[in-house]
């Protein structure tokens, strides 16, 4: 399944994209990072309890990251104006980017995870699973939880657990877009891809699960070591 994973890998070139910042003037886009590392995020919206969390990561690792020459970004599948309110009361030193309909994702090979209809034969995650597979999935990719959780209810756990209130713009993301995986990709100077992982490779039981600081910041260093040559 590893192999036939959808996603970019390393070694290909960064898809072009311009997104609205966030917590920044006008739009981020590949050409103004030519020639510069990156570390680009591709999240679900802020209705993501895990995304917020990861989001809390990509700061908390911005001083290492720089000190390797990477830069950090963050998309969020949430449109502009509710990132920008949200920002104001969880402010952050990472440049977040608004992609309210995912298209930086699908550039990048980031799948919406679909449900198969009932007489499908022989679901394939990602691309489709059965509605059996999705509902037995059980996640707490944190330890926050009390127990594991089928994913839909560990949003609704941590949330609650968060105080954090859904508008109906987050309801009407979370709707289209709740089993959109989520991306980590590091670009190098040249451009091309160096580092990708997506969420949940093996199945839904994945989902939630991003990569950890170390991993990140090894893969960072490695860039910028390679860049150096």
């Amino acid at each position: 399944m590893a192999n036939d994973f959808p996603g970019l890998r390393p070694g290909e070139a960064a898809p072009a994209f311009s997104l609205a910042a966030a917590n920044g003037e006008g739009a981020v886009s590949l050409a103004d990072l030519h020639g510069r590392s990156f570390l680009i995020g591709l999240f679900r919206g802020l209705h993501c309890p895990f995304c917020r969390r990861q989001l809390r990561q990509f700061a908390a690792l911005q001083p290492a990251l720089s000190e390797a020459g990477v830069e950090t970004l963050a998309v969020i599948n949430t449109p502009l104006e509710r990132a920008r309110l949200y920002l104001q009361f969880q402010p952050t030193p990472v440049t977040v980017l608004c992609d309210p309909e995912c298209r930086t994702h699908r550039d990048f090979g980031v799948p919406l995870a679909a449900i198969a209809p009932a007489d499908a034969q022989e679901p394939q995650w990602p691309l489709h699973t059965s509605f059996e597979q999705f509902a037995a999935a059980r996640i707490n990719p944190g330890g926050e939880l009390a127990e594991p959780a089928q994913p839909m209810k560990a949003n609704d756990l941590l949330n609650a657990k968060d105080g954090f209130e859904l508008h109906d713009i987050d309801r009407s993301i979370s709707e289209k877009y709740g089993t959109q995986l989520v991306g980590h990709f590091l670009v190098d100077t040249s451009g091309c891809i160096a580092w990708a992982e997506v969420e949940a490779r093996d199945g839904p039981d994945g989902l939630g699960t991003f990569p950890t600081a170390e991993r990140i910041i090894a893969a960072a260093r490695k860039v910028a070591v390679s860049s150096a040559k």
